[in-house]
């Protein structure tokens, strides 16, 4: 069950036929990151991209959202489309995916991780941080609140019009009070003790200028996880999915490639 109506999500899809896959945004972002990942699994997979409940076209949440109700949404997305999906998380979209693949295991195919961490519960000063973004948000208004987070997610040398794009998505993304929403589920979670019952083979990536996770989050998910790779995307920022899509995109198909070819059978990455 889910306290969110999954009809209330606006989900971009592309592909017609193969594997489902599904990608979950970071918390300052939407469907529109994965704009250079759907065009290139859309030939062997069904992909789909969501609007996180609260966040863009979709609907609010009707009160207050924990991050196992969005784990559970993400559940009943993947229910309403048959069989199980491949999950593909960004940042806090890769929160979300672990705890997915911890609550709904028979759901999860494969899970690739990319500029994430355990959770901003694994301490107060993190934790508060967090939650402070909400006030930022409420103070600036979104087209400020983006202006003034949004170069922070790509490296040092991203084209103006990468941060632009970046910028823009954020601007049309974030609200009340579905960021907050958000936010609260990053403070209140650590995650370092589930990485061991996540039974889906894992790809998890890193850019190597995120400023905003770093490699170390990501290496702590990478030790924490049983069956797991790890990649660093050279030259990439906390968006390595959309600053080096090319890299990016060639360690997801050959990790999809596979988890799919080796389904139902041991598997060693």
């Amino acid at each position: 069950m889910t306290r969110y109506e999954p009809a209330g999500l606006h989900v971009e899809e592309a592909g017609e036929s193969g594997p489902l896959v599904l990608c979950l945004h970071g918390i300052g972002s939407s469907s529109a990151a994965f704009a250079a990942q759907l065009p290139a699994l859309a030939g062997a997979f069904r992909v789909l991209a969501w609007d996180a409940p609260g966040y863009a076209r979709s609907a609010d949440p009707a009160g207050e959202f924990t991050l196992d109700d969005f784990a559970d949404t993400a559940a009943a997305l993947i229910r309403s489309r048959g069989g199980s999906a491949h999950v593909v998380g960004v940042s806090w979209g890769g929160v979300i995916a672990l705890r997915l693949a911890v609550r709904h295991p028979d759901l999860v195919d494969s899970l690739t991780v990319a500029d994430s961490t355990p959770g901003s519960g694994t301490s107060p000063e993190k934790a508060a941080g967090m939650r402070a973004r909400v006030t930022d948000l409420a103070a600036a208004g979104p087209r400020a609140f983006a202006e003034q987070r949004g170069p922070r997610l790509v490296s040092p040398d991203a084209p103006p019009e990468l941060v632009a794009r970046v910028v823009a998505t954020m601007a049309g993304s974030v609200r009340l009070p579905g960021y907050g929403y958000a936010a609260e589920s990053m403070a209140t979670t650590d995650l370092r003790a589930d990485l061991g019952k996540v039974a889906a083979p894992t790809l998890v990536l890193c850019g190597d200028k995120d400023r905003i996770t770093g490699p170390e989050a990501s290496q702590v998910l990478a030790g924490g996880l049983h069956r797991t790779a790890y990649v660093i995307v050279k030259d990439a920022g906390h968006l390595a999915n959309q600053e080096q899509p090319e890299r990016f995109n060639a360690w997801l198909l050959s990790h999809l490639h596979i988890a799919t070819n080796r389904k139902g059978a041991p598997q060693c990455l």
